[in-house]
């Protein structure tokens, strides 16, 4: 028996629809068993450039941790960054 789905609601905003799929279930809405994989080759994560003002010992503490790990500096802070604020995030 196929399953009659439900046609999918439209919304306002993108913060409209997020909170929506957060509680609904979308295979009410779509046959994911006739879903096909997509390659988006030159799709980049957007980005913004900032400037951070960090003590030059600090600084230089960094690139000694980020030198043995042979990684760019502004890398190991992006990884250490987003470690932080991961952790922080999961803590309720």
């Amino acid at each position: 028996m196929i399953k009659a789905r439900k046609p999918i609601p439209s919304f306002e905003t993108e913060a409209e629809e997020r909170a929506y799929w957060e509680t609904h279930d979308s295979s009410d809405y779509v046959d994911w068993s006739k879903a096909a994989s997509v390659r988006l080759p030159n799709l980049r994560p957007s980005s913004t450039s900032i400037s951070l003002r960090l003590p030059n010992t600090l600084l230089e503490r960094i690139k000694v941790a980020a030198a043995k790990r042979d990684v760019p500096y502004q890398s190991l802070i992006k990884v250490w960054l987003s470690e932080k604020v991961g952790a922080v995030g999961t803590k309720r």
